[in-house]
């Protein structure tokens, strides 16, 4: 499991649904801009307190970060 792509994928998902730019997820966030567009693009791994910032800046608990989505879990059965 790549953690990192799932949480990856939920920072991404959650800015956008909340209308928000990396830019202004980043200063609300108090973390440099190109640090939240590497967790985006699965560059960078976030500590469990850059993700308590991040989750309380979307409004989610830390742990739905870490959540997988249909999506990601979905694979084409094997046998």
């Amino acid at each position: 499991m790549d953690w990192n792509a799932v949480v990856a994928a939920n920072v991404r998902r959650l800015r956008i649904e909340r209308g928000l730019t990396q830019e202004r997820l980043a200063h609300e966030a108090e973390l440099d801009l190109t640090y939240i567009g590497g967790i985006e693009r699965n560059r960078r791994n976030p500590t469990v307190d850059v993700l308590g910032r991040i989750a309380t800046v979307l409004g989610v608990a830390p742990g739905t970060l870490l959540e997988q989505s249909q999506a990601s879990t979905s694979r084409p059965d094997c046998g």
